[in-house]
């Protein structure tokens, strides 16, 4: 099923007809322009390519120009491809909003995580502290990350201090709280990737 593009405004809470108060994030979510229909025939797969966001055309490469020209629409910022069925109905040049996910409970969220630069292993991977006294120099340092002589290596995957957040993370079956067609929102409940104005793709739970 094809997804939309969004943007993540920011968290709020919505209260129940229960008085429960939910968290929830605010996406806008379209609308986006079709850019491209892929079809079996021509491109071996079924898929359509949307693109969301403003971007001034001397930003813009000439070969990106002529692809948006061609689909009838402006330069676009981003453009994300979703894979769908044949037999579908959307077309070149077409707008789609929230309103194809208004009749959906849950939805898969994708977005970058907020970038936290070169970290240590404790805040990296949550590892314990050493001892502070007695003349211990290793407080927040890795540990023993080796082992005996054979096979005498680290193995690969050995959590290690490096780059933290910065990294795509997809948060699955995200309830729908609410969803306002006619400014394109969509509540969701809990948090989603990314910071705040940042891009994110929304589409149903499978």
């Amino acid at each position: 099923m094809i997804g939309l593009i969004g943007k993540k405004l920011g968290m709020t809470r919505q209260f129940q007809e229960d008085g429960r108060s939910v968290p929830v994030t605010v996406i806008q979510a379209g609308p986006c322009v079709i850019t491209q229909v892929k079809t079996e025939a021509t491109d071996g797969y079924a898929a359509v390519q949307i693109g969301f966001g403003a971007k001034k055309a001397k930003n813009t490469p000439l070969p990106m120009q002529g692809h948006f020209r061609k689909a009838g629409t402006t330069p676009l910022r981003t453009v994300v491809e979703f894979r769908v069925a044949e037999g579908h109905s959307f077309k070149t040049g077409d707008t789609i909003g929230v309103s194809i996910l208004a009749e959906t409970v849950r939805v898969d969220v994708t977005g970058t995580t907020k970038g936290r630069g070169f970290a240590g292993n404790i805040k990296r991977h949550g590892h314990h502290r050493g001892p502070a006294t007695h003349g211990s120099k290793n407080v927040r340092a890795s540990g023993s990350i080796g082992m005996h002589t054979e096979p005498g290596r680290v193995l690969p995957g050995k959590p290690m201090p490096g780059q933290l957040g910065n990294k795509q993370e997809t948060k699955k079956n995200l309830q729908v709280i609410a969803v306002d067609t006619e400014r394109n929102l969509i509540l969701v409940k809990g948090s989603v990737p990314g910071h705040k104005n940042g891009v994110i793709t929304i589409r149903a739970s499978r």
